[in-house]
């Protein structure tokens, strides 16, 4: 049987400064080098969970709420929300600090997905998530409903298969 695992065993902090090189020529941190930081952030919660390395398997819509400045101070959060056979849901949350003026924004968050392999690349299995708050309960329930719908977008699921998803694709049974 697999070991349970509590989400703030995964739990990631990462901070990082806005600097000019992250920067496009509005002076706001570019999007790709933010993707870069949520990769890593959420990967490393995937390691801390599973105890192997983790590849990552697909990133969910990332929309980008408010801009993020040059000199802005960017806190990364990133747990795991639930696991299956070998793969584990990550949601991260982004957070921009402007110092200096005392604001905080609530920039960004996604749903990533990473698959545990070994050290010959092949998928292994994955602890179990225990969720232990409220929250946790609600991202761990939809989970299996966000993982539905990436299945069905990237065509390895057909959507009557879908038992979590039919009140989204009207489905009679």
């Amino acid at each position: 049987m697999r070991k349970k695992k509590y989400p703030r065993e995964s739990f990631v902090n990462m901070t990082e400064l806005v600097l000019p090189n992250d920067t496009n020529t509005l002076n706001n941190l570019m999007g790709g080098r933010l993707m870069h930081w949520m990769d890593i952030v959420s990967a490393i919660a995937g390691q801390k969970h599973c105890n192997s390395t983790v590849v990552t398997a697909s990133v969910d819509n990332i929309s980008f709420r408010s801009p993020i400045q040059l000199g802005d101070v960017v806190t990364l959060r990133a747990r795991v929300t639930r696991a299956f056979n070998s793969s584990v849901e990550i949601r991260i949350d982004v957070e921009a600090e402007n110092i200096p003026e005392g604001k905080k924004i609530a920039s960004n968050s996604a749903y990533f997905t990473f698959v545990a392999v070994d050290k010959e690349g092949k998928p292994i299995s994955v602890p179990e998530v225990e969720p232990e708050t409220e929250e946790e309960r609600t991202l761990y329930e939809g989970a299996l409903r966000r993982r539905q719908l990436r299945l069905i977008l990237a065509g390895r699921m057909k959507p009557q298969e879908a038992n979590e998803l039919k009140s989204i694709f009207d489905i009679k049974e």
